[in-house]
């Protein structure tokens, strides 16, 4: 564990709940989010991560700061299938485009506190029963064999546990009603497909965190560390989305590269647990070479991707 000052976690606290206040206040006004908007956004983001991680290097010191960035571009990357499951779902209730930004943004908030809780419990169990990290490497291993046999589970936004639940509390109308998630009808309260929407976006979020606590514990058992690494790539996934959504099918390889990372994390955690559980001269992975082999393969994964255009895809398109 590192020394946090109090004041930093303010600090991270101030940060996130203004940038959310300025982020609803510039999209107060529903419209088409652009490529140029959204890479704007999304270089904001980046850059306020980054900053970020530069007070952590200077105050906390210079192994909190590899763990921070090291976590922080792994959560990044995972996130990337967050990024298709949006598109899924977009696509399975038809949402108009204008609105898909404050969908995100209820997602995005969803998730802060879903993921806080998930890393808190998940840091608390791994401090009082190391060898749980065997069953986290289990997880990712699982992950990377369906990834890499391409039988990683289909999402169906419709039969999601969340949208039935929803359905079954509240009656859910089939039309929009502009960005409202309740109106009135025949004098009682309804909801729209956009309320539907948000649930099946927080389901697939506590779906994918299933890979993404337990890839992130292998880097730190820090809460400061996995939860404000975890928060910034969450807070910039709204911008990322747009930027990339015309975009996502041409990183075809990406994927693969993901199942990569996910089984080095898997080897990594292993090393862990057997080196505090079994055996000191078991050696393990620093976050340096985790923050490496991370960048190698994203960086080779999106290069080939970008070489090698999908089949039957016109390389100029």
């Amino acid at each position: 564990m590192h020394d946090v000052p109090f004041w930093l976690w303010i600090v991270f606290v101030v940060i996130v709940v203004v940038s959310l206040a300025v982020d609803l206040f510039a999209h107060r006004t529903a419209h088409t989010i652009g490529f140029r908007e959204a890479t704007a956004w999304s270089a904001a983001w980046i850059t306020l991560a980054v900053l970020f991680g530069g007070v952590v290097f200077l105050v906390v010191g210079t192994d909190a700061g590899v763990e921070y960035t090291t976590a922080w571009l792994l959560e990044k990357s995972l996130s990337v299938d967050n990024l298709f499951v949006f598109a899924l779902i977009f696509g399975y209730f038809q949402v108009p485009r204008a609105y898909q930004h404050r969908v995100l943004f209820l997602g995005v908030l969803g998730a802060l506190v879903f993921r806080g809780l998930f890393l808190a419990a998940g840091v608390a169990v791994v401090s009082s029963f190391t060898a749980v990290l065997y069953v986290f490497a289990a997880i990712l291993f699982w992950s990377t064999y369906k990834i890499l046999k391409g039988e990683d589970e289909s999402f169906d936004p419709g039969r999601s546990v969340a949208v039935r639940l929803l359905r079954k509390v509240i009656p859910v109308r089939d039309e929009y009603a502009g960005p409202h998630f309740f109106v009135k009808e025949a004098g009682r309260r309804v909801a729209t497909p956009l309320l539907a929407v948000v649930a099946a976006i927080e389901a697939a979020d506590l779906v994918f965190a299933v890979d993404s606590v337990p890839a992130v514990l292998a880097v730190s058992s820090d809460v400061f560390i996995v939860y404000t690494s975890n928060a910034f790539a969450i807070l910039g996934l709204r911008a990322l989305y747009f930027m990339l959504a015309g975009l996502l099918d041409r990183f075809h390889y990406l994927s693969y590269g993901l199942a990569l990372i996910l089984g080095f994390i898997g080897v990594k955690l292993v090393l862990q647990a057997t080196h505090e559980t079994v055996s000191t001269a078991v050696p393990e992975i620093p976050s340096l070479v985790s923050l490496a082999v991370i960048v190698v393969v994203l960086a080779v994964s999106i290069t080939v991707s970008v070489l090698r255009p999908p089949a039957g895809q016109d390389e100029n398109a």
